[in-house]
């Protein structure tokens, strides 16, 4: 895909019109056109700031792969978005899925996509609801035609975007074979979540992970306040080599544990540090592990 298809798939996507985009970059409508049509391309500072903008690297911007937006590789999808006026509380419960995306962007609708390989008939099996209460949004996904929780979790993708304008307190119920979230900055965010694995890549604001499975958690960076609580599980979470931060173990049984290189070690938290991992529930057990760099 060149970088003019590229430019103007983003965009779209962050549902942004090309005088938004020029305004933002502080550009002509006309430059955008142009970029757009393949007339030009920008220069290095625009580039840079595009890439900022859309969380997209330079090397995928610029180059002629698919890889700039995986989310575009799939045979069925099924989109439904809402237009936001103001900062909003989220309450979503999607149930089974692949996995599920979360993401803030320059937008200023909430989106949700649902997508598939398998599923042609995606689009009547699947009714995204969208109720805005007050200062509430609610998000339901229901499957329909006898559609189970196995089969969903076999094979629908669900990538939801959020205007981060408007990212209040955003509450999220799931049970995916994997959890992302990123590019977002809320006051709070809560998953209640059934699964192995759950990466926030630049998320900022308390975030609050309860699962009852033996799980994953990858921050990056780690920069906030994760609490993880759990029933009768033994998870790990990986922060990048050098984060500062206070553990905290709470509730009955509890314990956490330290690992460096793949072997145990000492206790490596700092007292009193603005970065908290803390670990609630019943007989679990955390081991808070330091990744390298690319790891």
């Amino acid at each position: 895909m060149r970088f003019a298809e590229k430019l103007k798939s983003i965009r779209k996507q962050a549902g942004m019109s090309q005088e938004q985009l020029a305004e933002k970059l502080g550009v002509s409508r006309q430059a955008v056109t142009k970029w757009e049509t393949d007339a030009g391309i920008p220069d290095i500072e625009n580039i840079m700031a595009i890439s900022a903008m859309f969380d997209i690297s330079i090397d995928e911007l610029l180059s002629n792969g698919r890889g700039m937006n995986k989310q575009a590789d799939y045979l069925f999808e099924s989109v439904t978005e809402y237009d936001i006026d103001g900062p909003k509380r989220y309450d979503m419960k999607f149930g089974g899925a692949k996995k599920l995306m979360l993401s803030g962007y320059e937008g200023e609708k909430i989106r949700v996509r649902l997508a598939s390989n398998t599923i042609s008939t995606l689009q009547s099996d699947f009714k995204v609801k969208i109720d805005d209460i007050k200062k509430r949004i609610d998000v339901d996904i229901n499957r329909r035609n006898n559609v189970s929780e196995a089969a969903a979790k076999e094979g629908v993708s669900i990538f939801v975007q959020i205007p981060k304008t408007y990212a209040g307190k955003i509450e999220c119920a799931a049970n995916a074979g994997a959890v992302k979230v990123c590019s977002l900055e809320c006051d709070s965010l809560e998953l209640d979540v059934k699964t192995p694995r759950v990466i926030l890549e630049d998320v900022i604001g308390a975030v609050e992970i309860n699962c009852n499975l033996d799980m994953e958690v990858v921050c990056r960076p780690f920069k906030g306040e994760v609490a993880i609580n759990q029933v009768s599980a033994t998870s790990k979470i990986l922060i990048p080599d050098g984060t500062i931060f206070t553990a905290v173990t709470k509730g009955i049984g509890t314990s956490i544990s330290y690992e460096k290189d793949g072997k145990q070690t000492e206790r490596f938290d700092t007292s009193d540090a603005d970065n908290v991992i803390e670990l609630n529930g019943i007989r679990s057990e955390l081991v808070i592990c330091m990744m390298k760099e690319g790891v």
